[in-house]
């Protein structure tokens, strides 16, 4: 089969699309599980963030697979990282959480310390490895804590911390 110079854009077109709907469905299952937060279901909500992770790991491994790397790529997952591993979790976390300033406190960290990190990622990109935990990381375990409808203000903290602090972890 010849594809013809048409055919050809057309083809590329629809290949950079691809990660990028991996990406909206990393955030549709992060919108989703705090639509499930807010109407009572709160292990559904926890099982979306997990779904959210599956399509992160995705998303990237499909970009570079069809070298498609993209800035608008790059922006857009940053965007569906902080609601689905920062804006949800905190939510599950908080809902699930008895009342204090600590769980305030941890709540108000959460997603603030996990949108700085994604930003000081997308300024300065490290090759092989994640300075600071990266946030499916930290966001995860507050959801399979959600899941057990166990929540701890310090391990969230931790969390938080561990996201803007100077440890290296190795990329996948």
């Amino acid at each position: 089969m010849i594809l013809r110079s048409g055919e050809i854009t057309l083809f590329s077109q629809v290949a950079k699309a691809v990660p990028n709907l991996f990406t909206l469905g990393n955030l549709l299952c992060g919108v989703l599980s705090i639509t499930c937060n807010m109407s009572g279901y709160l292990e559904v909500a926890s099982v979306f963030i997990f779904i959210s992770a599956i399509f992160d790991l995705l998303d990237g491994r499909i970009a570079r697979g069809l070298k498609v790397n993209s800035e608008l790529g790059v922006q857009l997952d940053s965007l569906a990282d902080i609601v689905s591993f920062g804006v949800a979790p905190a939510l599950l976390f908080h809902t699930i959480a008895a009342p204090s300033i600590l769980t305030s406190l941890a709540f108000i960290l959460f997603p603030l310390l996990g949108a700085l990190r994604l930003a000081r990622f997308n300024v300065k990109p490290t090759i092989g490895y994640f300075s600071g935990l990266p946030i499916p990381a930290a966001g995860l375990p507050i959801a399979a804590m959600g899941f057990f409808s166990y929540s701890n203000a310090w391990i969230t903290i931790i969390l938080a911390v561990l996201m803007v602090s100077p440890i290296r972890v190795k990329k996948l």
